[in-house]
C-alpha cells in the first residue's frame, strides 16, 4: 500500500468513526449542551424568583456566580437621552463615531470587546475563587474571542504605567453587598459598544455589580475618558440567571474567521 493510499484509509477511518459517534453507546450523552448558534444566543432565563432570597458565600458576601446572560449589550446611545452622546464626544471623536460601519467593527472579526461588551450577546459567567474571601474574581465568555477577563481583590493598586490590553487592569472590592470594580490599563483597538463609540487609553472605567434578587444582575458603569469626552457619564445594564443546570459552550470565534481582520483594524485607533 503507498503512503497516499494509506493516508486516504486513515482519513476514511476518522470520518467513519465521527459519523458513527452519535450511535456508539455512551457517545451520545457524552457533552449534552445544546446547539445555539444560529439560533438564541444563551439559555433560556430563570423563571423569576422573587422571594427566593439571593445567595451568600461562607464569608458572608454576595454569590454572583452564575450562568448569566447579557448586561452590557446596546449601543450607549441608545442608554442616553437623544443626541447626549454626540454632545459629550471631543470633534475627534464625533468624527469617528460618524465614520465607522457595522462591518468595521473588531468584535465581528472575532476580536475581544473589551470589559463592557464581555457580557453583551453570549452567555457569560462570574467565578470566585477561593468561595472564602476571595482573591480573584473571573468572568467568562462563552462567544466571540472565548476570553476570560480577571478581577483581582487582593488588595493591589493599579501599577504606575499599566501596559494597556484588550480588557485593562481590573481592582475590586466591596461596598456592602456592592461589587466595585475599577478598570484602566485599557488600549483603543476594540469599539466601547457596537454603535462605533470611540475611546482613547485614557480611558477609566468604574463600575458597580449588585444582586436585588435572585435571578437578577444590576451593573452600573461609569465612564471616563478625557482623550475622548468632555466628562464622565453613567450607563445602566441588567442581566438574568439563565435556567437551572445552564452551561457556557465552547464557541471559537477565530475557527470560522474566514477573512481576517480589513486593513486598519488591527493596529492602534482601529477604525478611525
Amino acid at each position: 500500500m503507498t503512503r497516499m493510499s494509506s493516508l486516504a484509509v486513515g482519513r476514511l477511518l476518522v470520518v467513519s468513526v465521527a459519523l458513527a459517534a452519535p450511535l456508539m453507546p455512551g457517545l451520545a450523552g457524552a457533552q449534552e449542551l445544546g446547539r445555539r448558534l444560529g439560533g438564541a444566543n444563551g439559555p433560556p432565563p430563570a423563571a423569576a424568583a422573587p422571594d427566593r432570597p439571593v445567595p451568600r458565600l461562607p464569608d458572608g458576601k454576595v454569590d454572583l456566580s452564575g450562568v448569566w446572560m447579557d448586561g452590557g449589550s446596546g449601543t450607549i446611545e441608545s442608554l442616553l437621552k437623544p443626541g447626549e452622546l454626540e454632545s459629550i464626544m471631543l470633534p475627534w471623536a464625533r468624527k469617528v463615531f460618524a465614520s465607522r460601519t457595522e462591518g468595521q467593527d473588531p468584535y465581528n472579526y472575532c476580536m475581544p470587546g473589551g470589559p463592557l461588551r464581555i457580557t453583551g450577546g453570549f452567555a457569560w459567567r462570574f467565578v470566585q475563587h477561593p468561595t472564602t474571601n476571595a482573591t480573584h474574581i473571573f468572568m467568562l465568555q462563552e462567544g466571540n474571542a472565548h476570553t476570560y477577563r480577571q478581577i483581582f481583590m487582593d488588595g493591589r493598586k493599579h501599577p504606575e504605567d499599566p501596559t494597556p490590553t484588550w480588557y485593562g487592569h481590573s481592582i475590586g472590592r466591596w461596598e456592602g453587598d456592592a461589587l466595585v470594580i475599577d478598570t484602566v490599563g485599557l488600549h483603543d483597538r476594540f469599539w466601547l459598544d457596537s454603535g462605533g463609540t470611540p475611546h482613547t487609553e485614557q480611558l477609566h472605567m468604574v463600575e458597580r455589580w449588585t444582586r436585588p434578587d435572585f435571578t437578577t444582575l444590576r451593573r452600573v458603569v461609569t465612564i471616563e475618558d478625557p482623550g475622548t469626552f468632555t466628562r464622565p457619564f453613567t450607563l445602566t445594564f441588567t442581566a438574568r440567571l439563565g435556567e437551572p443546570g445552564s452551561e457556557i459552550m465552547e464557541y471559537i470565534c477565530i475557527e470560522n474567521n474566514q477573512y481576517g481582520l480589513p486593513q486598519g483594524l488591527a493596529g492602534p485607533n482601529a477604525g478611525k
